[in-house]
């Protein structure tokens, strides 16, 4: 697991969840208590061997960058660490154009420069606002025996809740051969291929794992900004992308 970088994503500007987010970013919002929402991927990650991680961060993240400098302390001997990336401006780039992160997949592009540095086997892309609990080992160990380049987190969930998320269907060995965003009606009515009759669907958690070269190709040859919409569908198309069925709890706070 000391192979497997964790690219924790923090958040655009929250705006479904103010006035909590009037001064703070989403994942610094605090969470029973002392704690907030970053502990949850980042004590995932940690619980789960993952031991080496970049926080990518770019509203409001002052409080944030706070938390994560008290909190996570290594020792000098094994190795780890959580890194915080803030949005900036990098060498060759258009100084008229937009320097902050333009969406998931350019946060994780810009970011791309120091993952090479770490030279991680697989990249666990997480979110820094989704409240479970989950052994990432278990996760990326599915993924390498099934040889996937890259593996989707996702959940079973009824007709009700399919409408709001996003969809895969997946053939009889698990991989994923077609993408839908809110699909509804017949739309969604094809997308069904989960084994449980009470939840046919199954929906993308917005967690991910990529082989390193892998991820690097799709964000070089896909200049589109966004995980889900855009690299995900493309990978389909031309990877093999499977899916990691996940039973426990989960929401996605933002």
């Amino acid at each position: 697991m000391h192979n497997v970088i964790g690219v924790i994503l923090g958040g655009g500007q929250g705006s479904r969840l103010y006035p909590l987010t009037k001064e703070r970013a989403k994942p610094a919002v605090p969470l029973a208590g002392k704690y907030r929402l970053i502990d949850v991927p980042i004590s995932n990650c940690i619980n789960s061997g993952v031991d080496r991680m970049f926080v990518l961060t770019q509203f409001l993240s002052e409080s944030l960058h706070r938390h994560i400098y008290r909190t996570y302390k290594f020792d000098n001997f094994g190795g780890g660490w959580v890194q915080v990336l803030a949005a900036e401006q990098t060498a060759g780039e258009d100084v008229a154009a937009s320097d902050w992160f333009q969406g998931t997949a350019d946060a994780v592009r810009k970011a791309m420069v120091h993952l090479r540095t770490a030279r991680p086997s697989e990249v666990l892309v997480l979110s820094g606002d989704h409240l479970y609990r989950m052994d990432y080992r278990d996760y990326v160990h599915a993924h390498r025996e099934s040889n996937a380049d890259v593996t989707v987190g996702v959940q079973p969930v009824n007709e009700q809740v399919a409408p709001q998320l996003g969809i895969l269907k997946v053939d009889k060995d698990g991989c994923i051969v077609e993408f839908a965003e809110k699909p509804k009606g017949k739309a969604l009515a094809k997308m069904a291929s989960g084994g449980d009759p009470e939840k046919p669907y199954l929906a993308s958690m917005g967690i991910y794992i990529f082989k390193y070269g892998v991820l690097g190709e799709l964000l070089q040859k896909n200049p589109q900004d966004d995980f889900g919409k855009h690299i995900i569908p493309a990978a389909i198309k031309s990877n093999r992308v499977c899916a990691y069925e996940f039973g426990g709890y989960w929401e996605d706070i933002g």
